[in-house]
This record gives C-alpha cells, structure tokens and sequence, in this order.
C-alpha cells in the first residue's frame, strides 16, 4: 500500500477565467487552471516533473492590468485576477513564437506542434529559405541514446532534469551565445568523455525528440518506428530493492523503449542507467 501525506488541505482561490468564475486550490498556477477547466493551452517547456522555465512562451494569455502577457505555465493564480487565454493578442503571440522556433529548428518529432500552427495559422516558410536553421548532424557518439541539437529549442528541461532538480550530475549545459547557443557537456566533449551517467532522465522531459534513445533513433532512421503499433506494459524495475516503476514499450514482440510514470511515488518519471536502459536480457535479439 502507497502512503500519500495529504498535508495542509489548501484553500481555494477564485478568478476570472474566459469570463467564467474558476477555483483553484492556492499555489497553483494559470495554466493548471486552464487544464482543469479543460481548455488546451500550448505549451512545450513545462513540465510536471520540474519547475517551470518560462523559455518557450507558448502558453502566454493575457491577465488584466499586467503590461505584457504573462507564461500560464509559471504565473500563480491570485483571488480576483482577470485571465483572457484566447485574444486576438495571446493567438498573434503564439503564431509568431511557433513561426520562429519552426523556422529554426526540426520540430517534426514534437508531438502536437503541426496541429497547433495549422491552428494559429502560423506560417513559418513566410521567413525565406535563407532563414537560418540549426542544422547540427546527430551526435550519436554512445549505444543508449542520440543528441539530435538540430531538433532543440533551448528549453532547458535537460539542463534541470540533469542538475539541481533531479539527478545531480551537472553533465551539461548552455555554451555560446545568441544563436550559437547549444547543449553540451564540459567543453563540449563527446559524451563518454563527460560527466554523463546515462540515467536518461533528459531523454524523459525532452519535449522535441532531441534526445532519445538509440533505439528509436535507429528505428525511426530506418522507417520502422510506429508508437500507435506499441504497447505499454507497466512493471516494477527488478534490479534494485528500491522498487521503481517501469513501463515497457513493446513494438513487434521486442521492447523498444523503457519510461517511468510521472505520476509514481518513487521514480516520478525518473529512471537510473539500468531501469532505462538495461532490459536486453529479458528479449532474444539475436
């Protein structure tokens, strides 16, 4: 049995949301509001593992009397507030925001970004062909998992998922500047040079398939790749006594790729070297 301490129960706020009264319990924020009033609001640099980052500015909406749009995904709701998320000001904003990161880099492994920019009516080849693009080749430089920067929108879920707010490893980071600006390890070394233990937990919360294991890279390169062809299959990491919970992802008998639950009480999504990525002995490859 799973003992959840419930604390403090929180009291409820209430605002304004699309001209409709909402309540939320205190602390949480805009867009857990829009989530739970089932209204989809974009976002790709949030996540439900991590604190927010503000980097992409996708879900921004307009909350009367602030002078600028605000990011739904770190803004706390407050009693009394005014929140408009569909304007004709938060719509411009996030057309633009989706024409530029489209423009710039490959977004076509991040999951739902063609529906929203036919959806904003962004127009990203508006830009030319001279607009300049992140062209970077994979760095597949290791057998677990593949470093595709031509795909990265500096959003940073890496760079936290890896230092202080969960494994610790400090292995990577920002180098350069502007537009020259990359992940990468200490000096921009190879990765089986750097301080990299291959837990993958940046694989977990990478929204746009820069990172991902070798196996789907492999797959995806040779057109065998098919999620709506998977299975998902929930267990328990048998390496360890800590117990942490695995979900297999199985494509034509063979396991393809290992995840966690976000939603589990002692992993939260997160993994080490051998539930992610050790699980050859349980298949016959060959």
């Amino acid at each position: 049995m799973t003992v959840t301490p419930l604390g403090i129960p929180r009291r409820l706020l209430e605002f304004t949301l699309d001209g409709e009264p909402a309540r939320v319990p205190e602390g949480a924020t805009v867009l857990d509001a829009c989530r739970a009033a089932g209204k989809d609001v974009p976002t790709l640099c949030e996540g439900d593992t991590l604190r927010p980052k503000n980097a992409c500015r996708v879900c921004v909406v307009e909350v009367e009397g602030a002078r600028t749009l605000v990011p739904a995904c770190s803004r706390r709701a407050e009693p009394g507030m005014v929140v408009r998320t569909d304007t004709e000001r938060t719509r411009h904003s996030r057309r633009i925001v989706l024409e530029l990161l489209a423009s710039s880099v490959d977004l076509s492994t991040t999951p739902r970004v063609a529906e929203w920019i036919k959806e904003y009516e962004a127009k990203p080849d508006r830009f030319g062909p001279d607009a300049a693009r992140l062209n970077d080749s994979p760095k597949v430089d290791n057998e677990l998992y593949v470093r595709d920067y031509a795909k990265c929108i500096l959003c940073y879920k890496c760079v936290d998922a890896c230092g202080d707010q969960w494994q610790n490893s400090f292995a990577i980071s920002v180098t350069g500047r502007g537009f020259d600006a990359r992940i990468a390890v200490e000096h921009d070394a190879p990765l089986t040079d750097s301080a990299c233990v291959y837990c993958g937990n940046c694989i977990e919360v990478c929204p746009t398939g820069a990172l991902s294991p070798r196996s789907e890279y492999d797959r995806r390169a040779a057109g065998t790749w098919d999620e709506s062809a998977q299975t998902r299959t929930t267990t328990v990491c048998a390496y360890c006594g800590v117990g942490c919970g695995l979900t297999l992802h199985v494509q034509d008998n063979e396991i393809v790729k290992v995840t966690s639950p976000h939603d589990n009480p002692v992993t939260h999504g997160n993994l080490c070297i051998k539930g992610r990525f050790g699980y050859q002995h349980v298949q016959n490859r060959g």
